[in-house]
């Protein structure tokens, strides 16, 4: 008798049993503590291509760069250190007194006469000089370009002025010139004739000399020899295109452009060294003002080869900027090797001398990156790389530039969150450590929403991937940078959300993430100050919308229920975050006693329903889930387990299956208390969780049976259970699913111990006895139990679970149904 009470008693868990280790409970417990998942926070797209989008806080700001200029303005490599000649000063307040020391009888002898002799040779050197430093201010219009070099050239008895390396030819009338004195200060002119211009030769008659060409050399000279019978005539044939002498098709001048780029670099003159550079940028330049986009990227392309710098580097990163900002335009840049050179010249530049070029540069590649051809191509140019030591320079960047870095890091990292789409981007991301460098981006720049917005983007769409989640994981203070940006942040729902949902992709496969999010300062008060900010902020909308539920909408509601969404996509990710906390054994029991959080979880379930919140709802039924499994005394969710048991059955009751399964999987944990099973049994329950075996579904099967093995063991509550047919359905599972889950089999068969044990074999009929029998005694044999595996290394995968899950409680149910003692 002492045996047979031994065999058949039923399996109850045990509240006092040693703790298992996390990985066993995993294991052995078919995710009785489960990682939450779900769907990243999707990126809105910018349907217009801008510097700064409408949502950025520099919209209205007074020192943001312009996205819309003007590329009338060029200099070609004038000297910084003075301005041009033709700047005109301001005028002097005061009025110049002329000295008294005249002649009484003649006031006009003592006032000093210009000389009668001929001019000193140095006054027509100093209009020469004044001429050459000059910047040209704004290109002519193509329209009458003709006419004016033809009565320029029809001037009888002009010389051509003397032209250097920053020679800038000026048309059309001159305003007066300002004159430097012998003590170094700038005057204006008194007057200029108006009709006075700057001499200029044929384009036919061009010479080398005319292109800036003030070296010494002579025919015999290599790179002369290569100027005058490789260059020049391409040069001669760019100016008749730029004056409108030459006319057809654009192909001929990128034709002629291209042609110029391979000569220059078979001659090995491009960068700064050709000896004639600016003459070559002068002409290029002057074909900017033709509008044709195709020839503008190919001058472009010339001039970035060329090494152009500061004013003229700034206009052609502003040039192909502007093309870039049209869709229709990223064909060009495809046949354009345009971007490497790009790509070079943040490599090469620094932020403190060209911060607005470089600016409009990271600008048009973030703009170019949103194409998947271009994206590619940038790739293959290691645009990450690039990044890198883009990156180190602005992190590095003094404080009086510290604020054209800010809009230099808006462009960038919004290239990067594009770049992280493609999935050859993420190996780099993780090997050029792109992460721990925007994580010190995130800390010089946390008062800046738009930089912190980008990096949380560009951070959930790595983070759901392995090596960059590790690669965050192991930045230093991560955590506590993320924990500072929430609550600095914490109105700002896109930016709370992303960071929401890497803290939940990082803390989702590893136990280390856990317990050091877990141990930073304040941790747990923020997630909860955000729980409650994000929960109770639209508390009275949601009153209003209760009561209103049968009348007629009105205008603020679309507003109200958008508002709503977005506060339950932060709930979402926050109580992920908590429940993939929970998992770790230090941290969950810690949690489990913290009331604030017990309360905020059953204060969601009461005030968000199934049908509008499915999502947050099942969320907060797993956290709830996880967090009973501490079965601590301090436990605040076993002192309210009764209220929670209440609040499920709204989960049972509803259409969503993953509600009713959340919902069936607390009932599994709670129900080991007595108070949970009589609410359970005296409120029907247990009529759905029988009806949850018919499901067809491993995890629905998996959860009730663990609710009906706790609900047998009070005997009263077997017989409610046979009424139910619990039997055959249970024996119907054990058919359908023993082969292929034996961690469901041995559940299923713990269940049956438990309601035919001690004395209940009659609670099964003859025909349920006999057919559990047969079921069970094939597959206590090995073989004929894992013949249904299709390979060798499914047997093998499938044997530990059949010994360890299966075969103990199968055996002790069939000594107990083959027992001569037992009644059918």
């Amino acid at each position: 008798m002492a045996r047979k009470r031994e065999i058949c008693s039923p399996l109850i868990p045990q509240r006092n049993t040693p703790r298992k280790t996390c990985a066993e409970i995993v294991h052995e417990a078919r995710q009785s503590l489960r990682v939450q998942s779900t769907q990243r926070p999707v990126t809105p797209r910018v349907e217009q291509r801008q510097l700064f989008g409408g949502n950025s806080i520099r919209v209205d700001c007074d020192n943001r760069p312009p996205s819309a200029f003007s590329l009338h303005a060029q200099n070609f490599d004038a000297p910084e250190s003075r301005p041009g000649s033709g700047i005109r000063l301001s005028p002097l307040d005061h009025k110049p007194k002329f000295p008294v020391l005249c002649n009484a009888e003649d006031p006009l002898k003592a006032i000093p006469k210009p000389p009668s002799g001929p001019v000193d040779r140095r006054k027509g050197q100093t209009r020469a000089r004044l001429l050459r430093t000059a910047s040209l201010t704004a290109l002519p219009p193509v329209e009458g370009h003709k006419e004016v070099t033809q009565r320029l050239n029809s001037a009888p008895g002009q010389k051509q002025l003397p032209s250097e390396d920053r020679t800038a030819v000026r048309r059309g009338p001159l305003k007066p010139e300002p004159q430097r004195t012998a003590s170094g200060s700038t005057i204006a002119q008194s007057s200029v004739d108006s009709e006075e211009r700057p001499t200029d030769c044929r384009v036919e008659q061009r010479t080398g000399q005319a292109y800036g060409d003030n070296a010494t050399s002579t025919d015999k000279d290599p790179d002369s020899l290569v100027w005058n019978n490789s260059i020049l005539p391409l040069l001669q044939q760019l100016e008749s295109v730029a004056a409108g002498i030459s006319e057809g098709s654009v192909d001929r001048p990128c034709d002629l452009c291209d042609e110029l780029h391979g000569t220059l670099a078979k001659a090995d003159m491009l960068g700064r060294r050709c000896k004639r550079r600016s003459g070559i940028l002068r002409t290029l330049f002057r074909l900017i003002g033709l509008n044709s986009v195709q020839l503008n990227l190919h001058v472009a392309k010339l001039c970035l080869a060329l090494y152009v710098s500061e004013n003229n580097l700034l206009i052609i990163c502003k040039l192909v900027f502007q093309i870039s900002r049209s869709e229709n335009n990223d064909t060009f840049f495809q046949k354009n090797s345009l971007i490497d050179l790009l790509l070079d010249v943040l490599s090469r530049e620094e932020v403190s001398s060209s911060g607005e070029a470089l600016l409009y540069c990271v600008g048009t590649l973030k703009f170019l990156s949103g194409n998947s051809v271009l994206l590619r191509l940038l790739l293959e140019n290691n645009c990450i790389g690039v990044t890198q030591k883009l990156l180190q320079k602005l992190c590095a960047v003094q404080e009086t530039h510290f604020t054209i870095a800010g809009h230099i890091l808006v462009q960038l990292t919004a290239t990067l969150r594009n770049l992280a789409d493609h999935p050859d981007s993420r190996p780099r991301f993780a090997a050029f450590s792109i992460l721990s460098l925007l994580c010190i981006v995130l800390r010089q720049h946390c008062n800046d929403q738009d930089i912190c917005t980008n990096i949380s983007r560009i951070f959930s769409k790595l983070s759901s991937y392995s090596e960059c989640r590790l690669a965050l994981a192991q930045t230093p203070d991560c955590y506590r940078l993320f924990l500072e940006l929430l609550s600095k942040h914490h109105q700002k729902q896109d930016l709370v959300v992303r960071l929401l949902f890497t803290l939940g992709n990082v803390t989702a496969k590893s136990d280390e993430p856990r317990q050091q999010l877990f141990q930073c300062d304040g941790c747990v008060d923020t997630l909860l100050q955000l729980y409650k900010h994000y929960q109770r902020k639209d508390m009275p909308v949601q009153k209003e919308a209760a009561l209103q539920k049968d009348a007629p909408s009105h205008r603020g509601a679309p507003a109200r229920a958008a508002s709503a969404q977005e506060s339950d996509d932060v709930l979402v990710k926050l109580v992920r975050v908590l429940a993939n906390m929970c998992i770790h054994p230090t941290v969950g029991p810690s949690l489990a006693t913290d009331a604030a959080i017990t309360e905020l979880l059953m204060e969601t379930l009461e005030l968000r329903s199934v049908q509008e919140s499915e999502e947050l709802v099942v969320n907060v039924a797993a956290t709830i889930n996880n967090l009973s499994f501490y079965q601590e005394e301090r436990s605040s969710i076993w002192r309210n387990e009764v209220n929670i048991a209440k609040l499920m059955l709204k989960l049972m009751l509803s259409s969503s299956l993953e509600a009713m399964l959340e919902a069936t999987r607390v009932y599994g944990n709670l129900s080991q208390s007595k108070n949970v099973r009589d609410f359970i049994i005296q409120n029907k329950v247990h009529q759905f969780v029988v009806t949850l075996l018919d499901s067809k579904s491993n995890e629905m099967c998996f959860s009730a049976c663990g609710v009906l093995i706790n609900l047998a063991v009070d005997p009263p509550n077997r017989v409610c259970l046979a009424q139910e047919g619990a039997s055959a359905k249970l024996l119907d599972c054990l058919r359908d699913f023993g082969p292929g889950d034996w961690q469901l089999g041995g559940q299923i068969c713990q269940a049956l111990w438990n309601l035919i044990g001690s004395g209940s074999e009659n609670l099964l009929d003859p025909y349920e006895r006999n057919s559990l029998l047969e079921v069970l005694i094939t597959y206590l044999d090995e073989e004929e139990a894992l013949k249904w595996t299709e390979t060798g290394d499914a047997r093998d995968d499938h044997r530990p679970h059949w010994e360890s899950q299966f075969l103990p409680v199968a055996q002790k149910l069939t000594k107990v149904l083959q027992s001569p003692d037992s009644t059918p």
